[in-house]
């Protein structure tokens, strides 16, 4: 790296201060000054900088790690000059866009994060959107939504669209429109060795990033999607069973499955159980079908509470369910995907017990199908879990410290109950630390085209985070 004069490192580093939004009074005034050498391209901060504690931490609060350097990239040369930086100093990779991991992989100990935060514009072209990899959910729909657009996504506002999109990318209209990676027709990728990547022009390339790319073969830079004629409005109706016994709780969960698999495309459908109360979940874009009218029917029959709100403009009702837009204490992790009720038939109850135990644990079922489904989708995308019908998820959620280690050992007990039932198919974007057989429940019968994918890409395993190929 070429040396600077004092007063040229000054003048680029108060220029970087700058790009992040950091005042240059304010910094000259507390000595804030980076301690490796910056450019117009890349700023690199270590743990003698003032925002280095704010830099390594992500979503999870309960997550605290230390990398050796953040490198914030400002464009793509940034990104080349910080992989280049990493192989001079032999300092494994993780990649952070937003940060919502759940088990905090973007940033690991004693390497460089890669801080893609810069990295959010937003660019609507007729009926595709040019998305920075750092853009926000939020920010996206804000965007597209008045202009009649839609591009299936989370619900979760400060969810940035690259680590979504990698791993396959749910949400409440996935069975309309398929996954977020479905919709995907270009990807920008800085390999480990600085070469530029569009894979428009690589197939091979353009399937792996297409739910199996978080952290694993190079940096994404941008990506265009196809957009979708967003539906008018959207209705939601939640179902409450207050007070329930397990055992009931139980019949409930069954019967959901049931009626849940014979929703249309336009329906998203959820059950949850807290260890009180069941809760149900019906969003609607579409039509009260037979089949919808069936469905509210069945879930009212068992309900102490019935909520039914209004059909309202998709902008509204989707603030609705943009949660918590700052960091939190929990610890979350994919719990399976299932075909039916059978799935967990021999551990439910054993789980119910042990959530009733705990307060502030939750257990969650999704409907998946519909578009996810779509043969082509397949055979385009690494994804690989389009045969299962519903996606679960194991929630946890405290604010004390103190609670720290019973939330955690409670969780782990029930993750047990779920692998003693061989339930050992997951979702990459809710990983878990726990997880022993990772790379095949996350990536099943693509794993071994990933892992060639990987040696052809990073030959030296660079991108080196945990849980990465």
């Amino acid at each position: 790296m070429k040396k600077l004069s004092r007063k040229t490192f000054l003048q680029q580093s108060l220029t970087a201060m700058a790009a992040l939004g950091i005042d240059a009074a304010f910094a000259k005034a507390n000595n804030l000054l980076f301690t490796i050498t910056t450019d117009n391209n890349v700023v690199y901060i270590t743990k003698a900088d003032a925002q280095y504690e704010t830099l390594r931490k992500g979503f999870n609060k309960r997550i605290n790690r230390y990398p050796q350097v953040i490198a914030i990239v400002l464009n793509e040369a940034g990104v080349k000059a910080a992989i280049a930086y990493a192989q001079q100093k032999q300092l494994p990779i993780t990649i952070k866009s937003g940060g919502h991991c759940m088990e905090g992989f973007s940033v690991s100990d004693g390497g460089m994060v890669i801080n893609l935060s810069k990295l959010n514009q937003i660019k609507i072209e007729g009926n595709t959107v040019t998305l920075g990899p750092a853009a926000k959910l939020k920010a996206i729909y804000e965007t597209i939504l008045p202009k009649g657009k839609y591009l299936p996504g989370g619900s979760c506002q400060t969810v940035a669209i690259g680590g979504l999109t990698l791993g396959g990318g749910y949400g409440l209209m996935s069975r309309k429109f398929g996954l977020t990676c479905d919709s995907l027709i270009n990807a920008s990728m800085v390999d480990a060795m600085g070469n530029v990547h569009q894979t428009k022009n690589d197939a091979t390339l353009h399937w792996a990033l297409k739910g199996g790319g978080n952290g694993n073969f190079g940096v994404i830079t941008q990506l265009q999607f196809k957009l979708h004629t967003a539906p008018k409005t959207m209705k939601s109706i939640k179902f409450r069973k207050q007070n329930v016994t397990i055992a009931a709780a139980i019949d409930i969960c069954k019967t959901w499955f049931a009626t849940a698999a014979t929703l249309p495309n336009d329906c998203f459908s959820a059950f949850i159980y807290n260890g009180k109360t069941t809760y149900i979940l019906l969003t609607n874009t579409g039509a009260e079908t037979d089949a919808v009218k069936l469905f509210i029917k069945t879930c009212k029959a068992t309900a102490t509470k019935v909520t039914e709100g209004k059909s309202l403009p998709l902008a509204t009702a989707l603030k609705a369910y943009y949660a918590e837009a700052n960091p939190i204490t929990f610890k979350n992790a994919s719990s399976g995907l299932y075909k039916s009720f059978d799935d967990i038939a021999p551990c439910i109850e054993q789980v119910f017990n042990l959530i009733k135990e705990r307060p502030g644990i939750l257990y969650q079922i999704n409907t998946l199908g519909g578009a996810i489904k779509n043969d082509s989708f397949e055979k385009s995308s690494s994804f690989p879990h389009r045969a299962y019908c519903f996606f679960s998820e194991l929630q946890a959620y405290w604010e004390s410290s103190s609670a720290t280690q019973k939330m955690l050992t409670q969780f782990e007990k029930i993750q047990v109950e779920f692998a003693k039932a061989n339930i050992n198919v997951q979702y990459r974007n809710y990983p878990d630390i726990n997880f022993k057989n990772w790379q095949q429940q996350y990536y099943g019968q693509n794993l071994a085209q990933l892992q060639n994918l990987k040696k052809q890409y990073d030959p030296n395993a660079l991108f080196a985070g945990i849980q990465t190929l």
